[in-house]
Protein backbone atom coordinates (compact mmCIF):
# COMPACT_ATOMS: atom_id res chain seq x y z
CA UNK A 1 0.00 0.00 0.00
CA UNK A 2 1.21 3.19 -1.16
CA UNK A 3 2.14 6.29 1.81
CA UNK A 4 0.14 9.26 1.59
CA UNK A 5 3.07 11.13 1.29
CA UNK A 6 1.47 14.04 -0.09
CA UNK A 7 -0.99 14.45 3.57
CA UNK A 8 2.57 13.78 5.39
CA UNK A 9 3.91 16.21 3.48
CA UNK A 10 1.92 19.30 4.40
CA UNK A 11 1.56 18.06 8.46
CA UNK A 12 5.27 18.11 8.09
CA UNK A 13 5.29 21.25 6.54
CA UNK A 14 2.75 22.60 9.37
CA UNK A 15 5.15 21.05 12.36
CA UNK A 16 8.29 22.99 10.27
CA UNK A 17 6.80 25.80 10.49
CA UNK A 18 5.57 26.07 14.14
CA UNK A 19 9.42 25.24 15.23
CA UNK A 20 9.89 28.71 14.39
CA UNK A 21 12.70 28.48 11.58
CA UNK A 22 12.38 30.60 8.67
CA UNK A 23 9.57 29.86 6.21
CA UNK A 24 11.54 29.86 2.96
CA UNK A 25 14.14 27.06 4.60
CA UNK A 26 11.54 25.10 5.91
CA UNK A 27 9.63 24.92 2.49
CA UNK A 28 12.47 24.38 0.60
CA UNK A 29 13.94 21.56 3.00
CA UNK A 30 10.61 19.95 3.33
CA UNK A 31 10.60 19.90 -0.53
CA UNK A 32 13.44 17.82 -1.04
CA UNK A 33 13.02 15.63 1.50
CA UNK A 34 10.07 14.31 0.83
CA UNK A 35 11.01 14.39 -3.34
CA UNK A 36 13.33 11.98 -1.95
CA UNK A 37 11.36 10.05 0.10
CA UNK A 38 9.19 9.72 -2.59
CA UNK A 39 11.53 8.92 -5.52
CA UNK A 40 12.74 5.82 -3.04
CA UNK A 41 9.55 4.18 -2.41
CA UNK A 42 8.90 4.79 -6.07
CA UNK A 43 5.97 7.65 -5.91
CA UNK A 44 7.82 10.37 -7.33
CA UNK A 45 9.41 11.10 -10.56
CA UNK A 46 12.91 13.21 -10.08
CA UNK A 47 12.44 14.62 -13.02
CA UNK A 48 9.94 16.94 -12.56
CA UNK A 49 12.21 18.67 -10.77
CA UNK A 50 13.89 19.93 -14.30
CA UNK A 51 11.15 22.37 -14.29
CA UNK A 52 12.23 24.01 -11.49
CA UNK A 53 14.36 26.57 -13.52
CA UNK A 54 11.49 27.56 -15.53
CA UNK A 55 9.52 28.42 -12.19
CA UNK A 56 12.23 30.28 -10.60
CA UNK A 57 12.58 32.35 -14.16
CA UNK A 58 9.38 32.56 -14.58
CA UNK A 59 9.10 34.08 -11.31
CA UNK A 60 11.85 36.45 -11.64
CA UNK A 61 10.53 37.82 -14.83
CA UNK A 62 7.19 38.34 -13.63
CA UNK A 63 6.16 42.03 -14.39
CA UNK A 64 3.30 41.77 -12.20
CA UNK A 65 5.32 40.66 -9.00
CA UNK A 66 7.89 44.11 -9.67
CA UNK A 67 5.43 46.23 -8.14
CA UNK A 68 6.04 44.57 -4.64
CA UNK A 69 9.57 46.57 -3.66
CA UNK A 70 7.68 49.51 -5.09
CA UNK A 71 4.78 49.47 -3.07
CA UNK A 72 6.98 48.02 0.30
CA UNK A 73 9.51 51.30 -0.35
CA UNK A 74 6.81 53.61 -0.63
CA UNK A 75 5.17 52.70 2.72
CA UNK A 76 8.49 52.69 4.33
CA UNK A 77 9.05 56.22 2.97
CA UNK A 78 6.16 57.29 4.48
CA UNK A 79 6.25 55.84 7.87
CA UNK A 80 10.16 56.73 8.41
CA UNK A 81 9.50 60.66 7.14
CA UNK A 82 6.69 60.74 9.89
CA UNK A 83 3.93 61.49 7.59
CA UNK A 84 1.76 58.65 8.64
CA UNK A 85 2.56 60.17 12.13
CA UNK A 86 1.40 63.92 11.32
CA UNK A 87 -1.62 62.49 9.37
CA UNK A 88 -2.83 60.12 13.15
CA UNK A 89 -2.48 62.61 15.64
CA UNK A 90 -4.27 65.55 13.11
CA UNK A 91 -7.02 63.51 12.73
CA UNK A 92 -7.01 61.98 16.41
CA UNK A 93 -7.75 66.07 17.37
CA UNK A 94 -10.37 66.48 14.69
CA UNK A 95 -12.64 64.11 15.29
CA UNK A 96 -11.78 63.94 19.32
CA UNK A 97 -14.28 66.06 20.46
CA UNK A 98 -17.15 63.51 18.90
CA UNK A 99 -18.06 60.54 21.43
CA UNK A 100 -16.06 57.40 20.16
CA UNK A 101 -13.99 60.08 17.74
CA UNK A 102 -10.62 58.91 18.74
CA UNK A 103 -11.82 55.56 17.80
CA UNK A 104 -13.20 56.50 14.09
CA UNK A 105 -9.54 58.64 13.73
CA UNK A 106 -8.06 55.26 14.10
CA UNK A 107 -9.91 53.72 11.45
CA UNK A 108 -10.16 56.68 9.50
CA UNK A 109 -6.06 56.59 9.61
CA UNK A 110 -5.88 52.81 9.11
CA UNK A 111 -7.57 52.98 6.06
CA UNK A 112 -5.62 56.26 4.63
CA UNK A 113 -2.48 54.81 5.61
CA UNK A 114 -3.35 51.58 3.86
CA UNK A 115 -3.98 53.17 0.38
CA UNK A 116 -0.61 55.03 0.76
CA UNK A 117 1.57 52.19 2.21
CA UNK A 118 -0.31 48.90 2.01
CA UNK A 119 2.00 47.39 5.13
CA UNK A 120 0.15 46.42 7.68
CA UNK A 121 3.57 46.31 10.44
CA UNK A 122 3.89 49.73 10.22
CA UNK A 123 0.61 51.27 10.44
CA UNK A 124 0.05 48.97 13.89
CA UNK A 125 3.03 50.36 15.45
CA UNK A 126 2.89 53.78 14.73
CA UNK A 127 -0.94 53.53 15.85
CA UNK A 128 0.05 51.31 18.82
CA UNK A 129 2.96 54.30 19.78
CA UNK A 130 0.28 57.46 19.01
CA UNK A 131 -3.02 56.79 19.35
CA UNK A 132 -3.12 53.74 21.65
CA UNK A 133 -1.53 55.25 24.43
CA UNK A 134 -3.79 58.51 24.04
CA UNK A 135 -7.31 56.92 23.39
CA UNK A 136 -6.39 55.24 27.19
CA UNK A 137 -5.37 58.29 28.50
CA UNK A 138 -8.70 59.81 27.71
CA UNK A 139 -10.56 57.27 29.19
CA UNK A 140 -11.43 54.83 26.63
CA UNK A 141 -11.20 51.01 27.40
CA UNK A 142 -7.84 49.42 26.76
CA UNK A 143 -9.62 46.39 25.39
CA UNK A 144 -11.90 48.62 22.73
CA UNK A 145 -8.68 50.67 22.23
CA UNK A 146 -6.42 47.65 21.56
CA UNK A 147 -8.65 45.97 19.28
CA UNK A 148 -9.58 48.83 17.20
CA UNK A 149 -5.71 49.76 16.59
CA UNK A 150 -4.72 46.20 15.59
CA UNK A 151 -7.78 46.00 13.00
CA UNK A 152 -7.11 49.62 11.51
CA UNK A 153 -4.31 48.32 10.68
CA UNK A 154 -4.95 45.37 9.03
CA UNK A 155 -7.00 47.55 6.39
CA UNK A 156 -3.53 47.49 4.31
CA UNK A 157 -4.26 44.41 3.42
CA UNK A 158 -7.62 44.74 1.71
CA UNK A 159 -7.49 48.44 0.33
CA UNK A 160 -5.39 48.58 -2.57
CA UNK A 161 -2.85 49.08 -3.10
CA UNK A 162 -1.14 45.95 -0.68
CA UNK A 163 1.22 43.58 -1.66
CA UNK A 164 -1.71 40.81 -0.45
CA UNK A 165 -3.36 41.89 -3.11
CA UNK A 166 -0.29 42.07 -6.05
CA UNK A 167 0.23 37.96 -4.92
CA UNK A 168 -3.05 36.98 -4.67
CA UNK A 169 -4.20 38.85 -8.49
CA UNK A 170 -1.08 36.90 -9.89
CA UNK A 171 -1.79 33.57 -8.06
CA UNK A 172 -5.82 33.66 -9.38
CA UNK A 173 -4.94 34.78 -12.64
CA UNK A 174 -2.71 31.30 -12.75
CA UNK A 175 -5.39 29.59 -11.47
CA UNK A 176 -7.82 31.27 -13.89
CA UNK A 177 -5.53 30.00 -16.46
CA UNK A 178 -5.08 26.83 -15.52
CA UNK A 179 -9.48 26.23 -15.07
CA UNK A 180 -9.97 27.20 -19.03
CA UNK A 181 -7.12 25.42 -19.78
CA UNK A 182 -8.83 21.99 -17.99
CA UNK A 183 -12.26 23.26 -19.21
CA UNK A 184 -10.44 22.72 -23.19
CA UNK A 185 -10.55 26.22 -23.57
CA UNK A 186 -7.52 27.87 -26.01
CA UNK A 187 -8.78 31.40 -26.24
CA UNK A 188 -7.82 32.48 -22.72
CA UNK A 189 -8.46 35.07 -20.16
CA UNK A 190 -6.71 36.60 -17.25
CA UNK A 191 -6.94 38.91 -14.22
CA UNK A 192 -4.97 41.79 -14.05
CA UNK A 193 -3.42 43.29 -10.56
CA UNK A 194 -5.66 46.44 -11.60
CA UNK A 195 -9.04 44.10 -12.03
CA UNK A 196 -8.42 43.04 -8.44
CA UNK A 197 -7.71 46.28 -7.11
CA UNK A 198 -11.08 47.44 -8.56
CA UNK A 199 -12.46 44.41 -7.02
CA UNK A 200 -11.04 45.24 -3.74
CA UNK A 201 -12.02 48.82 -3.04
CA UNK A 202 -15.82 48.84 -2.03
CA UNK A 203 -15.11 45.61 0.05
CA UNK A 204 -12.43 47.39 2.07
CA UNK A 205 -14.51 50.47 2.14
CA UNK A 206 -17.34 48.82 3.43
CA UNK A 207 -15.32 47.57 6.13
CA UNK A 208 -13.94 50.81 7.62
CA UNK A 209 -17.46 51.66 7.30
CA UNK A 210 -18.61 48.77 9.37
CA UNK A 211 -15.91 49.56 12.02
CA UNK A 212 -16.72 53.28 12.29
CA UNK A 213 -20.87 52.30 12.97
CA UNK A 214 -19.74 49.43 15.62
CA UNK A 215 -17.65 52.58 17.06
CA UNK A 216 -20.44 54.79 17.17
CA UNK A 217 -23.07 52.34 18.29
CA UNK A 218 -20.77 51.02 21.36
CA UNK A 219 -19.82 54.55 22.10
CA UNK A 220 -23.91 55.04 22.17
CA UNK A 221 -25.27 52.44 24.48
CA UNK A 222 -21.38 52.14 26.68
CA UNK A 223 -20.51 56.32 26.79
CA UNK A 224 -18.04 55.17 29.48
CA UNK A 225 -16.16 52.58 27.45
CA UNK A 226 -15.48 55.28 24.70
CA UNK A 227 -15.95 59.03 26.15
CA UNK A 228 -15.09 62.21 24.21
CA UNK A 229 -12.68 64.68 24.62
CA UNK A 230 -13.36 67.30 26.61
CA UNK A 231 -10.55 69.81 25.39
CA UNK A 232 -11.85 71.47 22.14
CA UNK A 233 -8.97 74.16 22.41
CA UNK A 234 -6.63 71.19 20.59
CA UNK A 235 -9.08 71.17 17.64
CA UNK A 236 -6.61 71.37 14.54
CA UNK A 237 -6.91 74.47 11.75
CA UNK A 238 -7.79 73.92 8.46
CA UNK A 239 -4.39 74.20 7.54
CA UNK A 240 -3.30 71.55 9.46
CA UNK A 241 -5.92 69.46 8.19
CA UNK A 242 -4.98 70.03 4.52
CA UNK A 243 -1.27 69.69 5.29
CA UNK A 244 -1.90 66.33 7.29
CA UNK A 245 -4.55 64.54 4.75
CA UNK A 246 -3.85 65.96 1.34
CA UNK A 247 -0.22 64.87 1.12
CA UNK A 248 -1.30 61.25 1.53
CA UNK A 249 -4.70 61.85 -0.61
CA UNK A 250 -2.97 63.10 -4.08
CA UNK A 251 -0.40 59.68 -3.96
CA UNK A 252 -3.15 57.68 -3.33
CA UNK A 253 -5.01 59.65 -6.40
CA UNK A 254 -1.74 59.37 -8.59
CA UNK A 255 -1.56 55.62 -7.88
CA UNK A 256 -4.78 53.78 -7.68
CA UNK A 257 -6.48 56.64 -10.30
CA UNK A 258 -3.44 55.77 -12.87
CA UNK A 259 -4.35 51.83 -12.02
CA UNK A 260 -8.05 52.12 -12.67
CA UNK A 261 -7.92 54.94 -15.38
CA UNK A 262 -6.00 52.34 -17.02
CA UNK A 263 -2.90 54.94 -17.90
CA UNK A 264 0.10 53.00 -15.95
CA UNK A 265 0.31 49.26 -15.34
CA UNK A 266 0.90 48.43 -11.75
CA UNK A 267 4.63 48.52 -11.59
CA UNK A 268 4.37 51.89 -13.50
CA UNK A 269 2.00 52.85 -11.02
CA UNK A 270 4.22 51.83 -7.99
CA UNK A 271 6.72 53.68 -9.02
CA UNK A 272 4.97 56.86 -9.51
CA UNK A 273 4.49 55.85 -5.79
CA UNK A 274 7.53 55.61 -4.58
CA UNK A 275 9.20 58.93 -6.39
CA UNK A 276 6.18 60.83 -4.98
CA UNK A 277 6.34 59.08 -1.04
CA UNK A 278 10.24 60.31 -1.53
CA UNK A 279 9.49 63.74 -2.76
CA UNK A 280 6.37 64.27 0.03
CA UNK A 281 9.13 63.19 2.17
CA UNK A 282 11.46 65.40 1.24
CA UNK A 283 9.15 68.27 1.20
CA UNK A 284 8.03 67.99 4.77
CA UNK A 285 11.49 67.48 5.99
CA UNK A 286 12.27 71.17 5.85
CA UNK A 287 10.72 74.29 5.72
CA UNK A 288 11.71 75.50 1.86
CA UNK A 289 10.95 72.81 -0.74
CA UNK A 290 10.12 75.07 -3.57
CA UNK A 291 12.37 72.98 -5.47
CA UNK A 292 10.56 69.93 -4.70
CA UNK A 293 7.01 71.32 -4.64
CA UNK A 294 7.95 72.48 -8.28
CA UNK A 295 9.38 69.31 -9.39
CA UNK A 296 6.70 66.86 -8.51
CA UNK A 297 4.27 69.58 -10.33
CA UNK A 298 6.64 68.78 -13.22
CA UNK A 299 6.34 65.06 -13.22
CA UNK A 300 2.69 65.39 -12.98
CA UNK A 301 2.54 67.59 -16.25
CA UNK A 302 5.17 65.84 -18.07
CA UNK A 303 2.52 62.36 -17.55
CA UNK A 304 -0.31 64.68 -18.75
CA UNK A 305 1.27 65.66 -21.32
CA UNK A 306 3.05 62.39 -22.12
CA UNK A 307 -0.97 60.83 -22.28
CA UNK A 308 -2.46 64.29 -24.29
CA UNK A 309 0.26 65.49 -26.78
CA UNK A 310 2.59 62.07 -27.31
CA UNK A 311 5.84 63.12 -28.28
CA UNK A 312 7.85 61.14 -31.35
CA UNK A 313 10.84 63.12 -32.44
CA UNK A 314 12.42 59.75 -34.64
CA UNK A 315 9.43 60.63 -37.32
CA UNK A 316 10.25 62.10 -40.24
CA UNK A 317 7.22 64.85 -40.43
CA UNK A 318 8.40 66.34 -37.18
CA UNK A 319 7.47 69.86 -37.08
CA UNK A 320 8.78 73.15 -35.07
CA UNK A 321 5.72 73.02 -32.36
CA UNK A 322 6.78 68.73 -32.17
CA UNK A 323 10.79 70.34 -31.13
CA UNK A 324 9.32 72.31 -28.51
CA UNK A 325 7.43 70.28 -26.92
CA UNK A 326 10.23 67.40 -26.46
CA UNK A 327 12.21 70.62 -25.50
CA UNK A 328 9.65 71.49 -23.03
CA UNK A 329 9.30 68.27 -21.47
CA UNK A 330 12.86 67.69 -21.31
CA UNK A 331 13.12 70.37 -18.76
CA UNK A 332 10.52 69.25 -16.78
CA UNK A 333 11.90 65.80 -16.44
CA UNK A 334 15.29 67.36 -15.25
CA UNK A 335 13.42 69.94 -13.05
CA UNK A 336 11.52 66.63 -11.28
CA UNK A 337 15.35 64.51 -11.27
CA UNK A 338 16.16 67.85 -9.62
CA UNK A 339 13.94 67.93 -7.01
CA UNK A 340 13.76 64.03 -6.45
CA UNK A 341 17.80 64.28 -5.65
CA UNK A 342 17.50 66.74 -3.51
CA UNK A 343 14.60 64.72 -1.81
CA UNK A 344 17.08 61.79 -1.52
CA UNK A 345 19.80 64.01 -0.43
CA UNK A 346 17.59 65.50 2.48
CA UNK A 347 16.27 61.92 3.41
CA UNK A 348 20.44 60.96 3.89
CA UNK A 349 21.03 64.02 5.90
CA UNK A 350 18.27 63.05 8.50
CA UNK A 351 19.70 59.86 8.32
CA UNK A 352 16.66 58.20 7.42
CA UNK A 353 17.93 56.71 3.91
CA UNK A 354 19.81 53.96 4.88
CA UNK A 355 17.15 52.68 7.23
CA UNK A 356 14.59 53.12 4.43
CA UNK A 357 16.59 51.09 1.88
CA UNK A 358 17.26 48.38 4.48
CA UNK A 359 14.14 47.78 5.72
CA UNK A 360 12.63 47.67 2.02
CA UNK A 361 15.19 44.81 0.92
CA UNK A 362 14.13 42.69 4.44
CA UNK A 363 10.65 42.44 3.62
CA UNK A 364 10.74 42.50 -0.49
CA UNK A 365 13.71 39.36 0.25
CA UNK A 366 11.03 37.80 2.69
CA UNK A 367 8.62 38.03 0.08
CA UNK A 368 10.45 36.68 -2.70
CA UNK A 369 12.06 33.96 -0.44
CA UNK A 370 8.71 32.22 0.23
CA UNK A 371 7.23 32.35 -2.99
CA UNK A 372 10.25 30.66 -4.72
CA UNK A 373 10.29 28.63 -2.04
CA UNK A 374 6.45 27.86 -2.06
CA UNK A 375 6.94 26.77 -6.01
CA UNK A 376 9.67 24.20 -5.22
CA UNK A 377 7.06 22.98 -2.52
CA UNK A 378 4.06 22.96 -5.05
CA UNK A 379 6.30 20.83 -7.44
CA UNK A 380 6.65 18.17 -4.86
CA UNK A 381 3.58 18.49 -3.97
CA UNK A 382 1.86 17.67 -6.91
CA UNK A 383 4.11 15.36 -7.97
CA UNK A 384 3.14 12.84 -4.93
CA UNK A 385 -0.16 13.31 -6.35
CA UNK A 386 -1.53 16.33 -3.77
CA UNK A 387 -3.31 17.88 -6.40
CA UNK A 388 -5.48 15.27 -7.33
CA UNK A 389 -6.25 14.28 -3.26
CA UNK A 390 -7.17 18.11 -2.72
CA UNK A 391 -9.41 18.08 -5.68
CA UNK A 392 -11.12 14.73 -4.90
CA UNK A 393 -11.43 16.08 -1.31
CA UNK A 394 -13.30 19.58 -2.56
CA UNK A 395 -15.33 17.80 -4.73
CA UNK A 396 -16.57 15.19 -2.34
CA UNK A 397 -17.90 18.17 -0.43
CA UNK A 398 -21.57 17.91 0.80
CA UNK A 399 -23.45 20.80 -0.54
CA UNK A 400 -21.29 21.23 -3.72
CA UNK A 401 -19.58 24.31 -4.94
CA UNK A 402 -21.16 26.32 -1.98
CA UNK A 403 -19.64 23.85 0.43
CA UNK A 404 -16.24 23.39 -0.96
CA UNK A 405 -16.03 26.70 -0.81
CA UNK A 406 -17.26 26.93 3.23
CA UNK A 407 -14.62 24.14 3.66
CA UNK A 408 -11.51 26.04 1.69
CA UNK A 409 -12.60 29.36 3.69
CA UNK A 410 -12.67 27.51 7.18
CA UNK A 411 -9.12 25.65 6.14
CA UNK A 412 -7.73 29.33 5.38
CA UNK A 413 -8.96 30.78 8.75
CA UNK A 414 -7.95 28.23 10.55
CA UNK A 415 -4.05 28.25 8.78
CA UNK A 416 -4.32 31.73 9.76
CA UNK A 417 -3.96 31.14 14.07
CA UNK A 418 -0.43 29.65 12.46
CA UNK A 419 0.74 30.79 9.15
CA UNK A 420 1.74 34.60 7.40
CA UNK A 421 -0.64 35.35 4.64
CA UNK A 422 2.13 34.91 2.00
CA UNK A 423 2.81 31.25 3.45
CA UNK A 424 -1.03 30.92 2.60
CA UNK A 425 -1.28 32.62 -0.44
CA UNK A 426 1.40 30.84 -2.52
CA UNK A 427 1.34 27.26 -0.87
CA UNK A 428 -2.39 26.64 -0.14
CA UNK A 429 -4.28 28.72 -3.12
CA UNK A 430 -2.67 27.29 -6.14
CA UNK A 431 -3.57 24.38 -5.25
CA UNK A 432 -7.57 24.87 -4.62
CA UNK A 433 -8.27 28.06 -6.31
CA UNK A 434 -8.11 26.22 -9.74
CA UNK A 435 -10.65 23.81 -8.70
CA UNK A 436 -13.38 26.63 -7.04
CA UNK A 437 -13.27 27.80 -10.35
CA UNK A 438 -13.66 25.04 -12.69
CA UNK A 439 -16.91 25.18 -9.83
CA UNK A 440 -17.60 28.19 -11.01
CA UNK A 441 -17.24 30.73 -8.73
CA UNK A 442 -16.15 34.33 -10.05
CA UNK A 443 -12.15 34.77 -9.47
CA UNK A 444 -12.52 38.60 -8.70
CA UNK A 445 -15.32 37.46 -6.33
CA UNK A 446 -13.33 34.07 -4.88
CA UNK A 447 -10.00 36.74 -4.61
CA UNK A 448 -12.10 39.41 -2.82
CA UNK A 449 -13.76 36.78 0.04
CA UNK A 450 -9.92 34.98 0.66
CA UNK A 451 -8.59 38.73 0.83
CA UNK A 452 -10.75 39.16 3.61
CA UNK A 453 -10.50 36.07 4.81
CA UNK A 454 -6.04 36.27 5.01
CA UNK A 455 -6.48 39.74 6.57
CA UNK A 456 -8.79 38.08 9.36
CA UNK A 457 -5.51 35.81 9.79
CA UNK A 458 -3.71 38.78 10.82
CA UNK A 459 -5.87 39.08 13.87
CA UNK A 460 -6.83 35.91 15.06
CA UNK A 461 -5.19 34.98 18.29
CA UNK A 462 -2.94 33.03 19.50
CA UNK A 463 -0.11 33.83 16.22
CA UNK A 464 -1.98 36.84 14.68
CA UNK A 465 0.92 39.27 13.34
CA UNK A 466 -1.06 42.74 13.90
CA UNK A 467 -1.21 41.40 17.98
CA UNK A 468 2.27 40.92 17.57
CA UNK A 469 2.72 44.45 16.23
CA UNK A 470 0.64 46.03 18.56
CA UNK A 471 2.48 44.40 21.87
CA UNK A 472 5.65 45.25 20.69
CA UNK A 473 4.76 49.14 20.70
CA UNK A 474 1.49 49.06 23.28
CA UNK A 475 2.46 50.74 26.72
CA UNK A 476 3.30 48.32 29.69
CA UNK A 477 -0.60 48.78 31.24
CA UNK A 478 -2.10 46.98 27.91
CA UNK A 479 -1.79 43.43 28.56
CA UNK A 480 -1.56 40.78 26.02
CA UNK A 481 -5.15 39.11 27.33
CA UNK A 482 -6.75 42.69 26.94
CA UNK A 483 -5.03 42.92 23.10
CA UNK A 484 -6.57 39.11 22.53
CA UNK A 485 -9.99 40.53 23.89
CA UNK A 486 -10.40 43.43 22.24
CA UNK A 487 -9.92 42.03 19.08
CA UNK A 488 -12.91 39.54 19.06
CA UNK A 489 -15.50 42.09 17.88
CA UNK A 490 -13.53 42.35 15.07
CA UNK A 491 -13.28 39.06 14.23
CA UNK A 492 -16.79 38.61 14.24
CA UNK A 493 -17.42 42.16 12.09
CA UNK A 494 -15.06 40.43 9.61
CA UNK A 495 -16.86 37.31 9.15
CA UNK A 496 -20.42 39.80 8.66
CA UNK A 497 -18.30 41.57 6.00
CA UNK A 498 -17.57 37.86 4.47
CA UNK A 499 -21.15 37.08 4.70
CA UNK A 500 -22.50 40.51 3.00
CA UNK A 501 -20.06 39.54 0.17
CA UNK A 502 -20.94 36.43 -0.24
CA UNK A 503 -24.79 37.54 -0.90
CA UNK A 504 -24.21 40.38 -2.54
CA UNK A 505 -21.31 39.49 -4.97
CA UNK A 506 -22.05 42.72 -6.79
CA UNK A 507 -20.03 44.56 -3.86
CA UNK A 508 -16.94 43.11 -5.05
CA UNK A 509 -17.82 42.96 -9.12
CA UNK A 510 -19.80 45.91 -10.28
CA UNK A 511 -16.36 48.05 -10.27
CA UNK A 512 -14.08 45.82 -12.20
CA UNK A 513 -17.24 45.49 -14.49
CA UNK A 514 -17.59 49.10 -15.52
CA UNK A 515 -13.87 50.32 -15.24
CA UNK A 516 -12.31 46.99 -17.82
Amino acid sequence: MNLPLDLLMFAALIAAILSGYPVSFMLAGTATIFALVGWLVGQFEPALLGALGQRVFGLLTNDVLIAIPLFVFMGVVLEKSRIAEELLETMGRLFGPIRGGLGVSVVVVGALLAASTGIVGATVVAMGLIALPTMVRNGYDPKLSAGTVCTAGTLGQIIPPSTLLIILADVMSNAYQQAQYEQGKFTIETISVGQVFAAALFPGLMLMAIYIVYLLVRATLFPASAPALSRLSDLPSTGEVMRAVVPPVLLIVAVLGSILGGVATPSEAASVGAVGALLLAGARSESRANLIIAGAVAFGLVAVLAGAVPVRLQRSDTGAADWALGALMTVLVLLGIAALLQSIWRAQRRAILAPIVTSTMTVTAMIFATILTASVFSLVFRGLGGDARVEEILTAMPGGPQGALIFVMALIFILGFFLDFVEISVIILPLVAPILILMGHDPLWLAVLIAINLQTSFLTPPFGFSLFYLRSAAPKEITTGQIYRGVIPYILLQIAGMAVIWLAPTVATWLPGVVF
